[in-house]
């Protein structure tokens, strides 16, 4: 399996073919990595993305975490079901499955990039906000980096009580301003919340750690030459 898959999509305008583009399938990348381990270890995580949703926090996310060994499922929340999105920054991801086709499953942590609007479609999704309703009242693990912690979590009534981060912006800090962190990551339970791109791979490693333990974080940090 190769790391970029090439898609030539050709549209017919005023009879002249366009031919555009490449797209990047995250969690197809990740799975090519050889450092994985048996399914039997394997633990399901959702990643969900939509237009503008920010491509390195999807990229440190579904990467990071097939490292340990996770099963890794990205999911469009597009409305008419497309699985192709086209990222904050230009780039095209293509989701394994449909938000509707993910809701009908369990998930062991569902992780949420950040990246605007793609937070805002994130927080309309109805599948989606019902399933993480679902990992709440179940306190299973779910996450958010960026600005998703703000316009996800807290409108939607699933920040933590105690502390939680986002990106340090100030529309997004007076959201979460009643359980600010200033810290990059921050664990608060079964929530798990970080601050950008900068922080992602601390974020990655973090939801990992939430999964495998300590010791699996510090093997997967020091392959990936990151300090932790």
């Amino acid at each position: 399996m190769t790391l970029m898959h090439t898609v030539l999509t050709a549209t017919l305008l005023s009879r002249n073919v366009i031919v555009s583009s490449a797209f990047y399938s995250p969690s197809s990348v990740a799975r090519s990595t050889s450092l994985r381990m048996s399914s039997s270890d394997a633990k399901r995580v959702l990643v969900p993305i939509a237009d503008d949703s920010e491509e390195i926090e999807t990229a440190c996310i579904t990467d990071t975490l097939t490292r340990f060994g996770a099963s890794v499922t990205v999911a469009s929340v597009k409305p008419d079901g497309e699985l192709v999105c086209k990222m904050s920054r230009g780039i095209k991801f293509m989701a394994d499955t449909t938000i509707d086709a993910a809701a009908k499953g369990e998930w062991d942590l569902i992780a949420l990039p950040g990246g605007m609007p793609g937070a805002e479609h994130l927080r309309d999704s109805v599948p989606l906000i019902s399933l993480l309703e679902k990992q709440r009242d179940a306190k299973k693990t779910y996450a958010a980096v960026c600005a998703s912690p703000a316009i996800v979590l807290a409108s939607k009534g699933l920040l933590p009580e105690d502390s939680a981060t986002c990106y340090p912006a100030p529309g997004f800090r007076e959201a979460i301003k009643d359980v600010e962190s200033h810290d990059e990551v921050v664990v608060s339970g079964n929530v798990i919340t970080s601050q950008g791109p900068g922080t992602s791979l601390k974020f990655a490693l973090q939801l990992g750690e939430s999964l495998y333990g300590k010791e699996k974080a510090d093997e997967i940090a020091a392959q990936m030459l990151v300090e932790r």
